[in-house]
């Protein structure tokens, strides 16, 4: 497979009602809801994204605040429930999709068959393996953005997008989460950020 840098296409000139009145006509999936997940779809969801697919199988616990888009009374919850709750709470006209289960190679392409973009928000390197896996076989034309790369602090310059035909991957492609590299909210939030960015240009451009 060829590997190329991703690079950024600015639209034409476009106001931000023209641009939520376009992304209301979207689906975009959310393969888990943890740090990236949770960050990325309250971000698509302030601009205004028509309908969020939620999936995930974890509950929120006190260990998840130092990064994921929850709050202390939630812990305890299944993340798909709070992530929806909050969702709500930013803008209620989003339409929110959650599913409480384990993603696998059975129920991925029917999770997510009517979404015009899927993003990839595991933590463990299985997981994305396994999703990417299932995306090329099954949905080979289905852009996904998947994190990869955002462990620890500081070297923000290393932050970056590749894209490799409908693959576009967010993150510095080396630092994985160790004891000695904890995901912390900073570099997390970027990589989410970057993500929910990737998604808008992909969707405002086709």
């Amino acid at each position: 497979m060829h590997t190329f840098a991703y690079l950024c296409h600015p639209m034409g000139k476009m106001g931000d009602s023209a641009i939520r009145s376009k992304l209301a006509a979207f689906t975009v999936g959310i393969a888990g809801c943890g740090g990236l997940g949770s960050n990325c779809a309250v971000a698509l969801a302030r601009v205004g994204i028509g309908k969020l697919v939620l999936a995930d199988f974890d509950v929120v616990e006190a260990s998840n605040l130092n990064r994921q888009y929850f709050f202390r009374h939630q812990i305890g919850q299944p993340k798909t429930d709070a992530l929806q709750e909050n969702i709500r709470l930013v803008d209620p006209g989003v339409i929110t999709e959650t599913h409480l289960l384990k993603l696998n190679p059975d129920n991925i392409p029917g999770l997510f068959a009517r979404c015009h973009v899927v993003v990839e928000a595991f933590d463990r390197a299985d997981q994305k393996q396994m999703l990417l896996e299932v995306m090329a076989e099954q949905m080979p034309h289905l852009p996904l953005v998947s994190g990869l790369g955002m462990a620890g602090w500081g070297n923000s310059n290393a932050i970056s997008v590749q894209q490799y035909g409908s693959l576009y991957v967010c993150g510095d492609g080396e630092t994985e989460i160790s004891d000695d590299l904890p995901p912390l909210a900073p570099r997390v939030g970027i990589v989410a950020s970057m993500q929910a960015n990737v998604v808008l240009e992909i969707l405002l451009n086709s």
